[in-house]
């Protein structure tokens, strides 16, 4: 049988199966790909919100990262909730000798406003963590939360694409989800540059979205894409995710990993 392409979440748990480590693997089950884990944080996780979040110690992170990558190997990597600057710079420090490409999720708040990131680490997260990424994938709150540059409509999203791009990521894919009209989105390295736009859902369950799509760009670098290619099939398989969102709990419900197979 041949070997599905290796893909390693970093990145933290959520109960409630919408988001985090949960939504990473059945993304990339969805795309084919052999997920793998290294669990960095355990949270109480409910469609209403978090209720609680414990990073694990640092010693553990390393031990799951290295029995993975020295037995298995990774063809690709995705960081998502690091929770902490020690769990940012061990992470870092494990990444600098791996040479699959890495997506950086730069995960801060929850869908539901909830901090997941510890104040002290985004110096580390922008120091140490982004100058790795070949591509880091930032909403617009977490732009501004890393950069100080505020987007307020499509044309503050190349300088706030060229303030990430200063923090050493090869490429960045600014997300507008939060915009009104179209979700718009922009891809890129400085140089080149692509837009990407999908008619916009009236569906309130999109929990988990960023994760996904981090995700579904791991798994199509892992299979050898370009970073644009990658990129758009990521953005045609959450867009069609957002759109099977469907209702869980009392709150937002997840989007549908798995909406090509009904």
């Amino acid at each position: 049988m041949p070997i599905p392409p290796r893909v390693l979440t970093v990145a933290g748990s959520d109960s409630g199966g919408g988001a985090g480590i949960q939504a990473d693997l059945k993304t990339m089950l969805a795309l084919g790909v052999h997920g793998m884990s290294v669990l960095t944080a355990v949270t109480a996780q409910n469609s209403r919100g978090v209720q609680g979040a414990w990073p694990l110690p640092a010693e553990a992170v390393r031990a799951q990262f290295r029995s993975v990558v020295d037995d298995i190997g990774v063809q690709a990597v995705k960081t998502g909730m690091l929770a902490s600057a020690e769990l940012v710079e061990t992470v870092a420090g494990l990444l600098a000798d791996v040479e699959a490409p890495v997506v950086c999720d730069p995960v801060g708040i929850s869908k539901h406003g909830d901090p997941l990131l510890a104040a002290s680490a985004r110096d580390a997260l922008r120091l140490g963590l982004l100058p790795l990424a070949t591509l880091a994938t930032p909403n617009l709150d977490e732009v501004e939360w890393l950069t100080g540059v505020r987007v307020s409509g499509e044309p503050d999203m190349r300088r706030a694409a060229d303030a990430v791009l200063e923090l050493g990521p090869q490429w960045v894919l600014i997300k507008g989800g939060h915009l009104d009209g179209d979700a718009v989105d922009l891809l890129t390295n400085g140089t080149t540059e692509r837009w990407l736009r999908a008619p916009r859902h009236d569906n309130r369950h999109t929990h988990g979205t960023g994760c996904t799509l981090a995700s579904a760009v791991a798994s199509g670098l892992a299979r050898g894409h370009s970073v644009p290619d990658a990129v758009a099939a990521a953005k045609e398989y959450v867009t069609g995710a957002i759109a099977g969102g469907f209702a869980l709990g009392e709150g937002i419900g997840p989007v549908d990993h798995g909406w090509r197979w009904r």
